[in-house]
């Protein structure tokens, strides 16, 4: 049975270029498996200020940030946490008294994926995008000691800086290149008008060791289909999501569930 809402539910939300319904069943499965007095809303806006506006000054708990957003919205904030200052890219708003602080768990959970995959160090890499998420991918990559990369971006000036700052190279396509691990942090095979798009060719996928998709809805993206027809062992943009709004859960609630818990609601999130 579904919890009441009364003028005591506190909200979370979400903003979104595109926004999708994973965040809406991941956190109300758990709202109503704990009986918190919470509920999860996905939203977007065209007027980002406002919005930032709104969560301050109708006390909203928190929100959720994603493309195009986790870069923009900083200079709305009144502080970021270490894990946003950094990158510079925000994915979580944690709001206190109408203070408002930004977050990034999206690198966390990157971190932990390319250790609990097995993912080697040593080998080379490039990664396709420079955005808020690609920032947050690329450092967990440096962090994880991956020291031989290239940023694919089109955006010169976005990629050259990315790749400056993790040390590694930029070019504007893959052309001839065949690193062992294909990293996508774009929209390329997200559901829209890009669904049906290969993030990298098959040529570069069957020369791969690795591939990884941040993309989440859907898990299964053209790149993530190639890669297993090919046998090549993947990481998912469903992983990452479960693991980032995890953290973004606790910071909401001050609870961990407990990893079975975890796993239902991730499978009922992910189902739809």
């Amino acid at each position: 049975m579904a919890l009441e809402i009364s003028k005591d539910t506190r909200l979370c939300m979400s903003l979104s270029g595109r926004p999708g319904n994973f965040g809406t069943r991941f956190h109300n499965y758990l709202y109503q498996a704990l009986e918190l007095d919470y509920l999860y809303k996905a939203f977007t806006t065209t007027d980002l200020p406002a919005a930032i506006g709104g969560i301050r000054a109708l006390g909203t708990r928190g929100c959720a940030v994603s493309m195009p957003f986790k870069e923009a919205c900083i200079e709305y904030l009144d502080g970021l946490h270490a894990s946003a200052a950094t990158l510079q890219s925000v994915n979580t708003i944690v709001a206190d008294d109408g203070h408002l602080t930004g977050y990034n768990t999206d690198y966390s959970a990157v971190v932990h994926l390319l250790e609990q995959h097995g993912v080697p160090n040593d080998i080379r890499y490039a990664l396709r995008g420079s955005g808020g998420m690609a920032k947050a991918v690329a450092c967990a990559l440096r962090d994880s000691g991956f020291r031989q990369g290239c940023i694919v971006a089109r955006n010169e000036r976005a990629g050259r800086a990315l790749a400056e700052q993790c040390g590694v190279t930029w070019r504007p396509s893959l052309d001839e290149l065949r690193p062992e691990l294909l990293v996508n942090v774009t929209p390329l095979g997200m559901n829209g008008p890009q669904a049906d798009e290969l993030a990298f060719d098959e040529q570069a996928v069957a020369a791969a060791q690795w591939v990884f998709d941040v993309v989440a809805v859907p898990v299964q993206t053209p790149l993530i289909r190639l890669a297993r027809q090919l046998g090549k062992p993947v990481i998912t943009g469903g992983e990452v999501i479960v693991l980032q709004a995890v953290e973004q859960f606790v910071l909401y609630t001050g609870i961990r569930p407990e990893a079975e818990l975890i796993a239902r609601a991730a499978h009922f999130a992910l189902a739809e």
